[in-house]
């Protein structure tokens, strides 16, 4: 992804406490918020684990976004001509701090939702199946029944639209 649209992303979250910065980036649409997400989440267990820092009090002191290696490749154009496409890359550096200053989280982050096994996602289609089931059951019932009262209506408005057709004027 190009630095210049890579950047936009690291001036929003650069100062703030990385819970702050995770919730930012979490709630962003713009693309780049996921792979600096990601890269968010890494610098902080490697903080935690590696440097034994405290989680609740890190803030994102630096973010830098550089350039990276640059794939060139040609787009075809008419007559014969041909136009570079310059597909870009960035290396992006983040540096977190601890600071003295605690303040209450003002949002929480869900942790990572558990892998499901073969079998709970056997037991899980097997109820789904059930519920489709029953509710098509339901439906059928149902459809049934207005089946037979839309029948019943019929033939009382067919009763009464011969007369109406008897003696029904002509539009003008």
């Amino acid at each position: 992804m190009a630095p210049r649209k890579v950047r936009l992303m690291a001036t929003v979250i650069k100062g703030l406490s990385v819970n702050d910065a995770q919730a930012q980036l979490a709630t962003n649409p713009k693309r780049a918020s996921e792979p600096v997400l990601k890269l968010l989440q890494s610098a902080i267990a490697n903080a935690v684990n590696n440097a034994k820092m405290d989680a609740s009090k890190l803030i994102v002191k630096e973010i830098r976004v550089d350039g990276g290696p640059m794939l060139k490749r040609w787009l075809p154009r008419a007559q014969g001509r041909a136009t570079p496409i310059q597909k870009k890359s960035s290396h992006i550096t983040i540096v977190l701090e601890e600071s003295d200053k605690v303040k209450a989280p003002r949002f929480t982050m869900a942790k990572k939702v558990e892998k499901i096994t073969k079998s709970k996602a056997e037991t899980i289609k097997k109820v789904a199946a059930k519920t489709e089931k029953a509710e098509k059951a339901e439906d059928k019932e149902a459809k049934t029944k207005t089946k037979t009262e839309k029948a019943e209506k019929t033939t009382k408005v067919a009763k009464e639209g011969t007369k109406r057709k008897m003696f029904q004027r002509k539009s003008i």
